[in-house]
């Protein structure tokens, strides 16, 4: 006898351990297998650009900490860099290198928990590689607790530099971490990268094409791992990304499996770019005088950079004011999101957590 089926609609979230925070998938399913998928924002909107138009330009550094908590630096970074854009400030090349130092420890951080997480929602080897993960984490934490006193939201950066010059300490550590952490990437990779699980579950499973990937404006390792070399370190380079060799690492299905191993390899890069900062750390002052109350002149700009997620941009508009007159984020993690449903409709329900671990979402970035 025949079996007729009907389709459901299945609500995940928006409070479900495998949405990575507040954030709602209303999916219809015939069996296991996904037929439809609807995205639901908006569970944890805090208005951050409302309250930012209401701060001076410095209050708002600790706004963008709360975007991206597991990549805050960055955040920092992106937002002093469009401020110093429109008031033409410049900034001390000490204080670049620190820039870059943090944004590179930032990425291995944040790759860290992004593949650690990917391999808790496959169930994989249950929680062995999250855990090896969070070891060199707190490591980089500690590096982070060393120049500013904080281990997640940092307020470090500051409009002409950053708070203050890294202590003794630091580069000595920052030496040693450097030269362990090869090391412990070849275990992850040991662990993982040829593992029979792994290579069943997420090889050739949800696909991002190319085109698709270009025409949704998907950026960071979610794009690269589709085959484009697109990198905003060096398609627009900022800081001192220009005093560095470093390869961009592309993947070529754009399925699972290569935004894992575009990730792997960054991690190797940044590992690169921190060793080629360390002896080209230059002395000096790091930051420079900037007025207390800022008062850029009438106009606007799009300050972006390359954070471990994506493209992160903010575009303000100035009225010679104290405070921004407008301020808009253009967050990573969302215009990610948006090619979800694409990577996953025609894919069994257990593909579909694993797919969407995949993209490195940060609902406290996409509802701002």
């Amino acid at each position: 006898m025949r079996t007729i089926t009907e389709p459901i609609i299945v609500n995940i979230g928006p409070q479900h351990p495998s949405t990575h925070g507040i954030f709602r998938m209303r999916v219809v399913l015939d069996g296991e297998v996904v037929v439809d998928l609807e995205p639901i924002f908006g569970y944890l909107h805090r208005g951050i650009e409302k309250l930012a138009e209401t701060r001076t330009y410095t209050q708002v550094i600790p706004l963008t900490d709360r975007l991206l908590y597991l990549s805050a630096m960055a955040c920092n970074h992106a937002y002093v860099l469009a401020v110093e854009k429109l008031a033409g400030i410049r900034v001390p090349e000490r204080a670049e290198y620190i820039r870059v130092i943090m944004d590179e420890l930032m990425r291995i951080s944040s790759h860290l928990m992004a593949v650690g997480f990917f391999f808790n929602d496959m169930g994989c080897s249950v929680y062995t590689p999250l855990l090896y993960m969070y070891r060199e984490r707190e490591k980089i934490l500690d590096l982070f607790e060393m120049v500013c006193g904080q281990r997640l939201t940092y307020n470090y950066m500051r409009i002409g530099g950053v708070s203050q010059d890294v202590p003794e300490e630091f580069i000595p550590a920052l030496k040693r971490f450097v030269a362990e952490m090869p090391g412990f990437i070849n275990e992850y990779e040991q662990l993982l990268t040829e593992n029979e699980i792994v290579l069943f579950r997420s090889k050739g499973v949800g696909i991002l094409p190319k085109e698709l990937a270009i025409n949704s404006s998907a950026s960071g390792p979610v794009l690269r791992a589709s085959g484009v070399k697109w990198d905003i370190r060096r398609a627009d380079p900022y800081s001192v990304y220009d005093h560095f060799e470093f390869e961009i690492p592309t993947g070529e299905a754009g399925d699972n499996y290569d935004r894992y191993r575009v990730r792997i390899l960054e991690m190797r890069q940044s590992v690169r770019i921190l060793e080629q900062a360390i002896k080209q750390l230059p002395g000096g002052e790091v930051c420079s005088k900037v007025p207390h109350l800022l008062h850029p002149p009438v106009g606007e700009t799009y300050g972006h950079i390359e954070t471990p997620q994506g493209e992160m941009g903010f575009y303000i508009v100035s009225d010679n004011s104290i405070a921004p007159y407008r301020l808009h984020i253009r967050p990573a993690t969302l215009i990610n999101l948006t090619a979800l449903k694409d990577m996953v409709v025609g894919w069994k329900l257990a593909d579909a957590i694993i797919t969407f671990g995949s993209i490195d979402v940060c609902m406290a970035e996409v509802d701002r």
